[in-house]
């Protein structure tokens, strides 16, 4: 059965309040929870809580949403043998309910601290060799690693998940998700895209794990979907434009964008048409499930609902109520009718 899941947004909310509304996503009926990690806003207006701390609290509140990270970076201002404990801490707290999402990350976050920003192609190697070693860290052993970029010396976890951390690997466009399907356990795409160009980024995931000797149908695809179950559309555009409206650029990625600030006036460009473009926005439930089938019709299995507001405890319990028992009803109709 397909899993339907809550976005947190660090990026707009306080950690605390963020804690209270990952507490209601749970009591609401959502199976899955992921929270960005951000160290700047995408703009001024915003928060940018760290996410480990918040991501430990959530853990020690819940008892059976599982909870990650959509997405960290571990290659820049993290060393990856830190993620490793980070994420290998949150799973001996939270068994069975922790994942690691990656990606190779946007000048925003790591430029600021690093005064590094590597092109695509490095912080993919980047990111290769940081999955190796977090996996090897693991393990448990002591872990030598001689890396291109990084290198440990006898480095060793004792705190240990009791499970095996899945990670998956963020991708914007078809080309990177042959990386994730090489090197994830699963994909991790980007929302607000058309139906064939998720399909591209589905089939180029599962050409790369074929290549890699691995079986895609053994392995998760995830989306993330950008929602607002209001018939106010005027508010739900402005609460996204507040907050979000740059991250609808690709010059998001962009070296000369590292800053709230110029985030913010880069956000200038986005246009309303944008913004309700690539944000289903409505009061009937079923407009909602029709999208979320869509996203099952394309091969995905996780589907991760994001909603920027302007009312999160009013999203998260009207979703529960209303969006989320029709669609798991059609989820399991569609999966008997397959089955017979």
């Amino acid at each position: 059965m397909p899993l339907f899941g809550w976005k947190a947004a660090p990026e707009q909310y306080p950690p605390n309040e963020l804690l209270d509304y990952a507490i209601a996503a749970e009591q609401a009926g959502f199976d899955v929870l992921e929270a960005s990690d951000h160290f700047h806003p995408w703009s001024e207006s915003g928060q940018a809580a760290l996410v480990w701390p918040l991501l430990g609290a959530i853990a020690a509140r819940t008892q059976h949403i599982r909870i990650g990270s959509g997405v960290t970076c571990p290659i820049l201002r993290y060393n990856p043998a830190v993620i490793a404990q980070a994420v290998a801490t949150l799973g001996a707290m939270a068994p069975g309910r922790v994942f690691l999402g990656v990606g190779t990350g946007e000048a925003l976050n790591e430029f600021p601290i690093t005064a590094q920003w590597p092109p695509y192609h490095e912080r993919q190697e980047r990111l290769a060799e940081a999955i190796d070693l977090i996996r090897a860290l693991w393990t448990g052993a002591e872990v030598t690693f001689h890396g291109t970029y990084y290198q440990t010396r006898r480095a060793k976890l004792y705190t240990l998940p009791q499970e095996v951390i899945p990670i998956y690997i963020s991708s914007m466009v078809p080309n990177s998700a042959a990386f994730a399907g090489r090197y994830g356990d699963g994909l991790f795409a980007a929302g607000g895209k058309e139906p064939p160009e998720l399909r591209q980024m589905i089939q180029s995931f599962e050409t790369g794990a074929r290549e890699a000797g691995r079986d895609p149908s053994t392995m998760s695809r995830h989306v993330e979907l950008r929602v607002a179950f209001t018939k106010d559309t005027t508010a739900a555009v402005e609460s996204i434009r507040q907050y979000w409206a740059s991250s609808f650029l690709p010059a998001m990625y962009n070296f000369g964008i590292y800053t709230s600030a110029t985030a913010q006036e880069n956000g200038k460009l986005v246009g309303d048409e944008i913004i309700r473009q690539q944000t289903l926005i409505s009061d009937d439930p079923d407009v909602h499930v029709k999208r979320a089938e869509e996203m099952l019709d394309l091969g995905f299995d996780h589907i991760y609902f994001f909603c920027a507001g302007p009312d999160q405890r009013a999203f998260l319990e009207a979703y529960g109520k209303e969006v989320l028992p029709r669609l798991r009803q059609r989820a399991g109709e569609r999966q008997h009718r397959r089955a017979a």
